[in-house]
């Protein structure tokens, strides 16, 4: 039977997988964000104006959250090894297009095109979950998204270094260009080197496409709810360019909002349709599963995900104007926050092989709670060094709650696996979005504090309501057979 210790040297079997895997994401997410590092030389290359480079950075996060959606559909249809494959070769076309723009326009335009690389991060749950058994999931979807979300910091390391090579004002092109060659050769790479599943495993599809087949009234109910805060969000990211930063037209964002709000009403519509038969006949027991469980992921991963993006953004200038540290000595304490991805996330992924999804995830939302409280309380009189350690403290526990989170959600039905870490990603930009929203009109503290008290919540709402998975799941064994085995 496969032991549950991963030899993380290996590259043969599920091990091959893995690593192939964190890969591709890593890619993914250095193509997502290449602009970031670089955006001080297209500033100044494209003689941008600071709104005009704020908008960039929000358009480049709009897209993710819808695409999340939709990606997560299309890998439970079609296969992970199709979508990540297209995803990379799609994202590097893009930032190739990225690299040759000339204005303004066609800068924002790219860079909103661009968030749909972001969805790539979904395909390889599914694919992680096809190939590791359920005694080992935890750890290898935690070295996932661990390592590849490290691929944010691989663009901020390696990027500006190739574009100083080229010099100039187009050594920012050439660097973006360069990013994306790489992500189509290796989608092509990805592509002839994985398989959806192991051998002798079947590869399970949801029965409908278009919207989540839920197994109950109540969860219908549910999930129609949770859409609601996704499409909350893009309307608040179209107001902050209209009312906020004046880039979108008053009548522009109206005629926006209306669409959002026709189009969530259509996938409401989409969801009774795709649901119907609960109406009139009872889901076969192995099909059934809670919404619930699948509501509380989305919230925890709000806070977990939503504050890592919000922290990362405002962290540097959290330092200068505090304790008027240098903005190079701010960047370098900044950058110690992504790197704990490296190995907090993949240890909150095993905590939960070792110890219990349910158990794994209160424990940190409760550290999250008590680390972000810290934070709210530190002022300009406290030293450094205690600042920097307690923004590790914070950071351990919400990168290990997005680990523990993604432990469990290839548990709650397998054939659903896409869709649900598509949801579940989602709402991760949401939360990002909603507490840099909260930034924007609050002090610092105020903005942990709010951290803290969704932490509150969210501890509550896993102990309280939260199961435990239950149930059986495929497990692959060394001789190639499969069984059935029980999920604890």
């Amino acid at each position: 039977m496969t032991s549950n210790k991963l030899n993380l040297l290996s590259f043969s079997g599920n091990i091959r997988i893995l690593h192939l895997t964190w890969f591709a994401f890593f890619i993914s997410f250095m193509v997502w964000f290449a602009h970031a590092p670089l955006m001080v030389i297209i500033r100044d290359a494209m003689h941008l104006t600071e709104q005009e480079v704020k908008i960039l950075l929000i358009l480049n996060v709009a897209l993710t959250i819808p695409a999340r959606i939709v990606v997560g559909m299309l890998v439970d249809k079609y296969g992970p090894r199709q979508m990540f494959s297209s995803i990379l070769i799609l994202g590097g076309l893009i930032s190739i297009g990225f690299a040759f723009t000339q204005t303004y326009q066609q800068l924002a335009i790219v860079r909103f095109l661009s968030g749909f690389v972001g969805a790539g991060f979904v395909v390889g749950i599914r694919m992680i979950s096809e190939w590791f058994p359920a005694r080992q999931t935890g750890i290898a979807q935690g070295i996932y998204g661990g390592w590849g979300n490290f691929g944010s910091a691989g663009a901020a390391i390696i990027l500006p270094s190739v574009a100083l090579y080229f010099g100039e004002e187009n050594g920012w092109r050439y660097a973006i260009g360069a990013i994306g060659v790489i992500a189509i050769i290796y989608g092509c790479i990805y592509y002839f080197s994985v398989s959806n599943t192991p051998k002798g495993s079947t590869y399970f599809k949801p029965k409908k496409m278009g919207a989540m087949e839920v197994t109950s009234k109540s969860d219908l109910l549910l999930y129609i709810v949770m859409n609601a805060p996704m499409y909350l969000a893009l309307g608040i990211l179209t107001w902050k360019l209209s009312a906020i930063m004046q880039w979108i037209e008053l009548p522009v964002a109206y005629a926006i909002y209306v669409m959002l709000l026709l189009i969530y009403l259509f996938q409401v519509w989409k969801i009774i349709q795709v649901n119907k038969s609960i109406f009139h006949t009872e889901v076969p027991e192995m099909q059934r599963y809670a919404f619930k469980q699948v509501a509380i992921l989305d919230i925890a991963y709000s806070l977990t995900f939503g504050a890592e993006l919000a922290v990362v953004s405002m962290l540097p200038l959290y330092y200068v104007d505090t304790f008027n540290v240098e903005p190079i000595l701010a960047g370098v304490l900044a950058g110690i926050y992504p790197v704990i991805n490296l190995f907090a996330r993949p240890g909150g992924g095993w905590l939960s092989d070792k110890i219990g999804r349910k158990l794994t995830l209160g424990i940190v939302s409760a550290g999250a709670a008590v680390s972000f409280f810290i934070l709210g309380n530190v002022t300009s009189e406290w030293a450094l060094g205690l600042v920097v350690f307690s923004t590790i403290l914070a950071g351990i526990f919400s990168k290990a709650g997005s680990g523990a989170v993604y432990a469990m959600v290839p548990l709650i039905q397998r054939r659903m696996t896409g869709q649900f870490a598509g949801m579940v990603g989602a709402f991760g930009n949401v939360g990002g979005l909603i507490f840099l929203t909260v930034l924007s009109f609050v002090s610092s503290d105020i903005f942990f504090m709010t951290i803290s008290a969704t932490a509150v919540f969210v501890f509550i709402c896993v102990v309280v309501f939260l199961d435990e998975p239950k149930g059986q799941m495929v497990e692959v064994l060394d001789d190639g057979t499969v069984e059935l085995i029980d999920v604890k």
